[in-house]
């Protein structure tokens, strides 16, 4: 049987509950790796794709989040990159946000597909559509909507502040070098299932699509028998070489505030 594997994440957390069985966490891994993607094919975009990433495994949140971030920050930093910037945001926010909003499971995962699609106008029509109080209404159109700097963490109230509150400690620990590179986004979710917590893309304006991607997974490596928390992230080398040429044409740059 051939298998070809969509990421290094899920082969890692295999290897790291099995022959590392008994090895004293955390655990620090780094690859370059082969995946393979069903998409169609357009700009930056192939099936094959030569990944490097990191995976830590045993280091919980806030403290294992902002060690894979500061480590993030300083690969591209070492490649020539100046324009970057990484949005961080939360897994669990919005389909909490569903969730206490009363929208059943099925909708739940439309409205999450959108969100992953970067549909603001299929997931404002899906919230129209659903028969919710107007200030809950209001807030899951807002926070889809909402990115920006740490300010963007603060002035909220209820579960929604409670909520921010792993984001808000994560800042809290990044060294200044990799905190002025960061958009909290607070509509960030990802279309793999596994992720628990944080989750961030890399951005470069000299690249139209992202570069590069990761997030917490704290309860999948429980599926193969050792339950760790765990963070890592992967980045296309290709699209950082793309971003790279890019920059040196003058291609892209971040609009001021």
């Amino acid at each position: 049987m051939l298998a070809l594997r969509s990421d290094m994440t899920i082969p890692i957390a295999r290897l790291a509950a099995t022959r590392y069985r008994d090895a004293d966490p955390p655990l620090r891994f780094c690859y370059f790796a082969h995946a393979y993607r069903r998409v169609r094919p357009q700009r930056g975009q192939s099936r094959e794709l030569l990944q490097a990433g990191i995976e830590l495994i045993g280091a919980g949140t806030p403290e294992g989040t902002a060690e894979v971030l500061t480590v993030l920050c300083d690969a591209l930093d070492a490649t020539g990159l100046r324009t970057y910037r990484v949005g961080l945001g939360d897994a669990s926010l919005y389909p909490g946000l569903l969730e206490a909003a009363g929208v059943d499971s099925e909708v739940r995962e439309r409205i999450l597909a959108d969100l992953v699609a970067g549909d603001f106008v299929g997931l404002e029509r899906a919230l129209h559509s659903l028969e919710l109080q107007p200030e809950k209404r209001s807030l899951l159109l807002s926070v889809a909507r909402t990115r920006g700097g740490p300010q963007v963490l603060e002035g909220h109230s209820g579960a929604l502040h409670t909520a921010l509150e792993g984001l808000r400690a994560v800042h809290q620990l990044l060294p200044a070098q990799a905190a002025e590179r960061i958009i909290f986004d607070l509509g960030l979710v990802r279309s793999l299932g596994y992720y628990t917590g944080a989750v961030f893309q890399i951005y470069d304006p000299a690249h139209g699509v992202p570069i590069g991607q990761g997030g917490r997974y704290d309860q999948l490596l429980a599926r193969f028998g050792r339950p760790l928390p765990a963070v890592g992230f992967a980045l296309g080398v290709e699209r950082v070489h793309i971003a790279l040429a890019g920059e040196e044409r003058g291609l892209g740059t971040w609009s001021p505030e």
